[in-house]
């Protein structure tokens, strides 16, 4: 097959990261699309063949898999790519991910590696606490649309009012938002001409307190009066309350909400969060984990990976919480440690992990701002121990091999990618590390995400 050729092919398995692996029936050839399940036949039209491997983009599902068992619980699925998996029983999708990362990680996997098995999030549906939508159309002159885009389309939004992975809360404010400005015909930004006026909404509510903060971001080229907006969303019957209502100036021509002024029109511009017995004050642009409950899962982990290699002899350690963001998990192993470094290179995220850490009276915390390997050296102290939760692309080698070169023995990494935990392994490896144990933890049901959480250790020679 060569590109733009059309085919149709039975999805064989799915690899991480939803990699669907297929045979060619006609040519025997191998390939690869995503957005697909185990066991689907899917049309597909291929864009690029390398090295013999054809890859192609889903065209549409002709026969659905065995392992959908039940009706779709969103009006969009399968449209807007975020909820992959939802027409698969929840027990079916944890089994799926757990075989796809062993498969992926058995290169760095040793006959003395224990695992702990995956474990869900305590929330199926309802779990994110947060929302990210765009103003748009569906077809061109078509009714405002809020929610998201549709799969391979940049410029059609879905609206997203019959999303299940958000609290009924942050549905009924989208809904009510949505019609607000369509009743008055306000234009949305559009992204190629670069006219218009609405852009994004975004949400966040509190687990713990149902709180509510909004983000209306629009572009300065209409000057508009939000009282009558702002009474509109107080007077709307939800469960929660709002915190906060807030207004942001968005010009660039990116497409992310990027604010270049942000106005307070109700309320505070924060709430309250609490995670494992702590306190966290949180921002609307702030980082805090989406799935508040699954978070909590995901730290105890580290935690008891930590007490293990701790195992609470002699005198407390110093630890490095490296690339922690807001601090959350520097500041749940405090009661462990004599100290804990945390480095983190958004500003923002540094100065709100102070914050939180005084809030919670931890004196023992101490976090810079900035990036990991320039960082290490300015910490007085060297480590007993360290925990690395890097972004996506996880850690470079040479912050990895700053990291070793201390002669700690053990550490732990939480990774929200496997496939840059897989590299950085391969890399530790060379150095004379192992797994020593994992887990996995499913902070996103319906979609391809997974967290691989570990405890490393320097292998004796």
């Amino acid at each position: 097959m060569k590109r733009k050729d059309l085919g149709t092919a039975r999805i064989e398995r799915v690899d991480f990261p939803n990699e669907g692996r297929f045979q060619v029936p006609e040519s025997g050839e191998r390939g690869i699309v995503k957005n697909v399940m185990p066991g689907q036949t899917v049309s597909f039209r291929v864009y690029k063949k390398k090295k013999g491997v054809v890859y192609g983009n889903r065209l549409q599902v002709l026969e659905k898999s065995p392992l959908e068992t039940r009706e779709p619980f969103c009006g969009i699925f399968g449209q807007c790519g975020g909820c992959l998996y939802q027409t698969m029983p929840y027990e079916e999708q944890l089994l799926m991910k757990e075989e796809q990362i062993r498969r992926l990680l058995s290169p760095v996997i040793s006959g003395d590696t224990v695992y702990d098995g995956i474990k869900a999030s305590p929330r199926e549906t309802g779990y994110r606490n947060k929302m990210d939508l765009s103003f748009g159309n569906e077809v061109i002159d078509g009714p405002l649309t809020l929610g998201m885009h549709r799969l391979g389309a940049r410029y059609t939004v879905l609206d997203a009012d019959t999303c299940r992975l958000v609290h009924p809360d942050l549905i009924a404010v989208q809904k009510a938002v949505r019609d607000f400005f369509r009743e008055r015909e306000v234009p949305f930004y559009n992204k190629l001409s670069h006219v218009g006026f609405l852009r994004y909404l975004l949400l966040r509510r509190s687990e713990t307190t149902g709180e509510i903060l909004l983000v209306l971001a629009s572009s300065s080229q209409m000057q508009y009066d939000f009282g009558p907006f702002v009474n509109m969303l107080l007077d709307i019957p939800i469960e929660g309350s709002f915190a906060g209502i807030m207004h942001a100036v968005c010009d660039r021509y990116a497409d992310a909400l990027l604010p270049d002024e942000l106005v307070l029109l109700y309320g505070r511009d924060y709430f309250y969060e609490e995670l494992s017995g702590l306190k966290f004050k949180v921002t609307a642009f702030s980082f805090f984990q989406t799935n508040t409950l699954g978070a909590e899962v995901l730290y105890s982990t580290a935690k008891q990976y930590v007490g293990l290699s701790l195992k609470g002899e002699g005198e407390k350690p110093v630890l490095f919480d490296l690339y922690c963001g807001t601090g959350t998990i520097a500041q749940i192993l405090a009661g462990e440690a004599k100290k804990v470094y945390g480095i983190e290179l958004v500003e923002e995220a540094v100065e709100a992990a102070r914050k939180n850490s005084a809030m919670n009276g931890l004196t023992n915390c101490e976090f810079l701002a900035g990036d990991v390997f320039e960082s290490l050296p300015l910490i007085p102290e060297k480590p007993d121990f360290v925990l690395v939760d890097p972004p996506r692309e996880g850690v470079h080698e040479k912050a990895l091999k700053r990291i070793t070169d201390y002669g700690i023995t053990d550490m732990v990494y939480i990774s929200c990618k496997a496939t840059s935990f897989l590299e950085d392994m391969r890399c530790l490896k060379a150095r004379g590390w192992g797994i020593r144990r994992y887990a996995l933890v499913d902070m996103f049901p319906e979609t391809q995400h997974i967290e691989v959480v570990s405890l490393l250790s320097k292998i004796q020679p």
